[in-house]
C-alpha cells in the first residue's frame, strides 16, 4: 500500500512543485529568493532542532540519520501561510499554500538510504508604485515568481550502535521569472521587461550523529553536518516590449555562476528516547554571491547567515493502551535567524516560535504531524517592510517493511 501512495504522491507533487508560488515576501526579490526550511514537519515544530537518531522519522537535514531507520519511511508535507506586510505608513495581507518536501528513507542493514524532492528557494512578490496622479511621473509594477528545487540521494552507515556517518548528493534546478511594467503619466506607451533565468547545479552534504548515555535512561545527542560550497549556473533571457511596437527586443546576457556558500550546522541535546528531549541547533553560513544581472541594486549587500534555535518534545506515555492523548508527541521551539541579507544598511532578521503535535495513526506504525509557526521578519525602519507571518503545516510519515521475503504463499 505504501508503495502505491509513494508513486501517486511523487507524480502529483513533482508537478505542483514546478507551479507553486511558495512565498509572498518582497525580500524574495534578492538573490535566489527565500531560502526554504530544509526539514520535515516533525523538526520544524521544534524550530529545526534535529539531534536525535530517530528510528521512525526521516531527518533530511543530516544525511547520517538514515542509518537509524528501522522501517521504510515515506514522508510528505505542505504549508498554508498567511502574512501581514507593513511599512511605517500602510499594510497588506498575503496568503499562499506550498509543497514542502517529499522523501523516502530505506534501512539496509547497517546502511540507510534516502531520496526525495525538496524546495531550495522560492520567489513570489508583487510591488506597485502608483504615481498616476502626477503628470510626467513614472508608475511601475514589479513581480516575480518561481524558485529552485532540489532532488537528492543520500547514503548513511552505522559505524557503531550509537554513531552514524552519511552523505548526500543534490541536484538543484529551477526557473525564476521577473516582470517590470513602467508607464509615464500622460504618455500613452508603456514598457514591459521580462527576465527569465534558468538555474542548475550540484552540491554535497556530509554529516555525523553520535549518542552517549549520561545517566540511567538519559542520553546525550549530538549532530554535525556540513554543506560544501557550490556553483549555481544561471542562463538568462531578457525581453523588452513597448506598447504599440509589434516586435519585442530580446537578448540573452552571458551565463553567470552564482555561488552558494558552505554551511555548518551543530546540534546538541539531552533526553530520554520516546519520552522527552531538549536541544539546541546552531547554523552558520558564509556570504553568498547570489546577485543575478536583473536584481543587482546598490542598496543591497549580503552577509554571513546565522541561526540559533532551541526546541524539544514530550510524550506522556508512548506505550499507553488506555489514553490516546498520552501517545501524542508534543513539540515546541524558538528560533532567531540572520538571513544573510542587508537592505538599506539594515540586517534582515527572522524571529519565530513554533508549536506542533505528532498524532499516531491507529493500526499503523505511522503518524500525522501538525504545527503552527508565528514569526516576524524584517523591519519598518529605513523604508523597509516588516512581515508578520503565521504558517500552518501538516506532514504525514508512513512506515512499512520492504524487502521482507514472505514465509507463506
Amino acid at each position: 500500500m505504501i508503495k502505491k501512495i509513494i508513486i501517486g504522491a511523487c507524480l502529483l507533487i513533482s508537478f505542483v512543485s514546478f507551479a507553486q508560488q511558495g512565498t509572498a515576501s518582497p525580500y524574495s526579490f534578492y538573490g535566489i529568493g527565500d531560502i526554504k526550511f530544509k526539514g520535515t514537519q516533525e523538526f520544524r515544530s521544534m524550530a529545526g532542532v534535529a539531534v536525535e537518531q530517530d528510528s521512525i522519522h526521516l531527518n533530511i537535514d543530516n544525511p547520517s540519520s538514515y542509518a537509524s531507520l528501522i522501517q521504510t519511511t515515506f514522508t510528505v508535507g505542505a504549508t498554508f501561510g498567511t502574512s501581514t506586510l507593513k511599512t511605517d505608513v500602510e499594510s497588506a495581507k498575503a496568503q499562499r499554500t506550498t509543497f514542502d518536501y517529499l522523501a523516502v528513507g530505506i534501512p539496509i542493514g547497517k546502511f540507510g538510504a534516502s531520496f526525495g524532492l525538496v524546495p531550495l528557494s522560492s520567489v513570489g512578490y508583487k510591488i506597485l508604485s502608483d504615481n498616476t496622479a502626477t503628470e510626467g511621473a513614472v508608475s511601475s509594477q514589479l513581480s516575480g515568481q518561481g524558485g529552485i528545487n532540489k532532488v537528492y540521494f543520500g547514503l548513511a552507515y552505522k559505524i557503531k550502535p550509537n554513531w552514524n556517518i552519511g552523505a548526500d548528493i543534490q541536484y538543484n534546478f529551477g526557473k525564476i521569472t521577473t516582470t517590470s511594467l513602467e508607464a509615464v503619466t500622460g504618455v500613452q506607451n508603456t514598457t514591459q521587461e521580462v527576465n527569465i533565468s534558468t538555474l542548475s547545479g550540484v552540491n554535497f552534504d556530509i554529516g555525523t550523529m553520535y549518542e552517549a548515555k549520561l545517566y540511567k535512561k538519559v542520553n546525550l545527542f549530538t549532530s554535525l553536518s556540513y554543506a560544501f560550497k557550490s556553483d549555481l549556473n544561471s542562463d538568462s533571457t531578457r525581453e523588452i516590449t513597448v506598447s504599440g511596437d509589434p516586435d519585442p527586443y530580446t537578448y540573452a546576457p552571458e551565463s553567470q555562476k552564482l555561488k552558494l556558500p558552505s554551511k555548518l550546522t551543530i546540534g546538541v541535546g539531552i533526553g530520554e528516547a520516546r519520552k522527552w528531549l531538549v536541544g539546541t541547533t546552531l547554523a552558520f553560513q558564509g556570504e553568498g554571491q547570489l546577485t543575478n544581472y536583473y536584481n543587482s541594486t546598490q542598496n543591497v549587500r549580503y552577509e554571513k547567515y546565522a541561526k540559533y534555535a532551541v526546541g524539544g518534545y514530550y510524550i506522556p506515555n508512548y506505550t499507553s493502551f488506555t489514553s490516546y492523548l498520552s501517545r501524542v508527541t508534543y513539540r515546541a521551539g524558538l528560533k532567531y535567524e540572520k538571513i544573510g541579507l542587508i537592505v538599506n544598511n539594515e540586517s534582515i532578521n527572522d524571529v519565530g516560535m513554533s508549536l506542533g503535535a505528532g498524532i499516531p495513526i491507529p493500526g499503523y506504525f505511522s503518524n500525522l504531524n501538525i504545527g503552527v509557526e508565528f514569526g516576524k521578519r524584517g523591519t519598518v525602519s529605513s523604508n523597509l517592510v516588516q512581515e508578520n507571518y503565521v504558517n500552518f503545516s501538516v506532514g504525514f510519515s508512513f512506515n512499512d517493511k520492504w524487502f521482507v521475503k514472505s514465509k507463506f504463499n
